[in-house]
C-alpha cells in the first residue's frame, strides 16, 4: 500500500511538472541591443546604411540623415545641400560616452539612450569632386534598439 501511494505520488508529480514546462521553437540567440556588443552592431549598421545612402546621391543621404536624427533633436537638422558624406568608422575606438551633452543643447541635458563615441574619417564630396577629408569623433546613440545620429552641419 505504501509503495503504491509512493508510485502514484511520483506519477502525479511527473504529470504536474510536464504540465508546467514550456518548449520554445527555434534556437537561442544573443540579444542584438541593450549591451555594448549588440549596440556595436547597430552602430556599425548605421554607418553602413549612411554610406549606402551616399552611394544613391545627396537626396537619399539627406533622407537617411533626417530619418536617423535622434528623436530629441529633430528640430536641429542642417541642410547639406548637394554635399555627400562618406564616413568610415574606426570601430576599435568605439566606447560609451555617458557624460556627453550636445554642444548646442541649451538645457545641458543628455540625449535619451546610450551615447557612444568613436573616431571617424569623413570625406566630403560635391558633384563627384572631393572637397575635403577630416578625422574626428562622432556620437551615435542607441535608443530602443535603433541607432541615431546627429545631422552634421557644415561650417564656414
Amino acid at each position: 500500500m505504501r509503495r503504491t501511494r509512493r508510485r502514484l505520488a511520483v506519477a502525479a508529480l511527473g504529470l504536474l511538472l510536464a504540465g508546467c514546462s514550456t518548449q520554445v521553437a527555434g534556437r537561442p540567440s544573443p540579444a542584438t541591443s541593450g549591451t555594448p556588443e549588440g549596440d556595436r552592431g547597430l552602430v556599425e549598421q548605421y554607418f553602413t546604411d549612411l554610406n549606402a545612402s551616399a552611394d544613391d546621391g545627396a537626396s537619399t543621404q539627406r533622407d537617411f540623415l533626417r530619418r536617423t536624427q535622434h528623436p530629441d533633436y529633430t528640430d536641429r537638422l542642417c541642410d547639406l545641400g548637394d554635399l555627400i558624406l562618406r564616413i568610415e568608422p574606426a570601430m576599435s575606438t568605439f566606447r560609451a560616452d555617458p557624460d556627453w551633452v550636445p554642444p548646442e543643447s541649451g538645457s545641458g541635458e543628455r540625449p535619451r539612450g546610450t551615447v557612444y563615441v568613436l573616431g571617424v574619417s569623413i570625406s566630403i564630396r560635391q558633384q563627384g569632386a572631393l572637397l575635403g577629408e577630416q578625422i574626428g569623433s562622432q556620437r551615435v546613440v542607441v535608443l530602443e534598439g535603433r541607432a541615431y545620429g546627429f545631422s552634421p552641419c557644415p561650417t564656414g
